[in-house]
């Protein structure tokens, strides 16, 4: 199967994208993922409701309500053009931002119940024999639930691939700077004869999937023969 520059352009930059989409949003997926498998309270009913409204919002919507606020002429958007000039809106670092948010509640998902099989007692221990929350974190808690980060970084990054909607409306649609795989399939399908270079692109967002699939069902099957093993 031959892709013509253009198409590996697109396939290119949707890895590169969803590469910078997780990698953002891990720390804070973490640190969220962490506190709602060990806190409780009321308040974090709310945090955990906001962190999985882009699972069920219409894409379209998060995507428009990103441009509002991150647009040329949003609040946001106006004072880091000005004060720092970024730009968001219709660059690359839009397609990161709106991959990264419609991905963020399946990287929660997947590490917080990665932390909710750790027993808090070995972070407890860790903690009162010598380390501090931090130490006990990084050594103990991290290490041990690295497979199911693993599984919810691969989760996250199949997501913001095949992330259309959002991307759309906040990062547009450009050659070269926005187009990933969905939105290349999208223009191909709408040209005359545009078909066949649309079903190659289908094949590779399918094998990408497929791939991400695999690897995520492999972690997660380990995580749990340690968890049994225990």
């Amino acid at each position: 199967m031959m892709l013509s520059p253009e198409e590996w352009e697109a396939v290119g930059l949707s890895i590169r994208v969803a590469v910078l989409a997780v990698g953002a949003s891990l720390p804070f997926g973490i640190v969220v993922a962490h506190t709602l498998a060990r806190q409780r309270n009321s308040l974090l009913f709310v945090v955990e409701n906001i962190v999985q409204l882009p699972l069920v919002l219409p894409p379209v919507v998060t995507g428009l309500l990103l441009l509002i606020l991150l647009g040329p002429e949003g609040a946001v958007g106006r004072w880091l053009d000005n004060a720092l000039g970024i730009q968001v809106a219709f660059t690359a670092w839009g397609a990161a931002l709106a991959a990264g948010i419609l991905a963020f509640p399946l990287l929660v998902q997947t590490v917080r119940v990665a932390f909710e099989q750790i027993d808090p007692e070995w972070e407890e221990a860790a903690h009162v024999y010598g380390g501090g929350r931090w130490a006990a974190f990084r050594y103990v808690t991290l290490p041990l639930a690295a497979r199911g980060i693993a599984a919810g970084i691969v989760l996250a990054f199949a997501r913001a691939v095949g992330e259309f909607g959002a991307t759309i409306v906040l990062a547009g649609n450009l050659p070269g700077k926005t187009r990933t795989i969905p939105l290349a399939i999208f223009t191909r399908i709408n040209q005359i004869g545009g078909e066949p270079a649309a079903l190659r692109l289908v094949a590779i967002a399918v094998l990408l999937s497929v791939m991400s699939l695999t690897a995520h069902a492999v972690l997660t099957r380990r995580l749990h023969q340690i968890r049994h093993s225990r």
